[in-house]
């Protein structure tokens, strides 16, 4: 768990019991509010380098991996490794797959990868060592964004197959400022 304030904290052993205190009364904080962020990737193969090995080590048909892969809602868990870099939880457990023995030295930005019980976005090009099966168009990081990282922790997401042309033409939205982010809020 982590907790952060903007201010100091000028009583700390306070606060501690405090925080002990509400966490042991267990009351309800009523249903709160989840974005649920809508994520085109395209799982053809030429994104998707892993795909075929992770269906074939699965004994699925490509179909089925993308399908389980895609059907998911997925909780942000955390954001690091690289800046925007999201770690999702909510894998269905008949992909889990392990990481790579030998890390890839070069992973395209937007790479939609599976690393044992977690799927996750690379923002960026970089080395990597989970498996690739698919890429998304989107920014995943800005630093010149007033938010870098449209995405925080404890959102949800949820990824939508598209066509390879179909990136491409999200790819042209994106640069020439037209894309429109979807995303929704639900309840519960």
């Amino acid at each position: 768990m982590l907790i952060s304030y903007k201010l100091y904290i000028a009583e700390f052993e306070s606060e501690v019991s405090l925080l002990k205190t509400n966490y042991r009364s267990r009351k309800s904080l009523g249903i709160l509010p989840q974005k649920v962020w809508t994520i085109p990737v395209c799982y053809d193969s030429i994104f998707g380098v892993d795909l075929e090995e992770i269906a074939k080590e699965k004994n699925l048909p490509t179909s089925e991996v993308v399908r389980l892969h895609s059907e998911a809602i997925y909780k942000v868990y955390f954001i690091g490794f690289l800046p925007g870099f999201l770690y999702l939880g909510g894998l269905d457990k008949r992909l889990y797959i392990p990481r790579k023995t030998s890390p890839r030295q070069h992973i395209q930005k937007g790479a939609v990868g599976i690393g044992g019980e977690q799927t996750g976005i690379y923002p960026n090009a970089s080395p990597g060592g989970w498996n690739i099966i698919g890429n998304s168009p989107l920014v995943f990081f800005n630093p010149k964004m007033e938010v870098p990282c449209f995405v925080s922790p404890g959102d949800n997401i949820h990824f939508v197959a598209v066509t390879h042309k179909a990136h491409q033409e999200i790819s042209s939205q994106i640069k020439n400022g037209t894309y429109s982010m979807e995303s929704e809020v639900r309840y519960g």
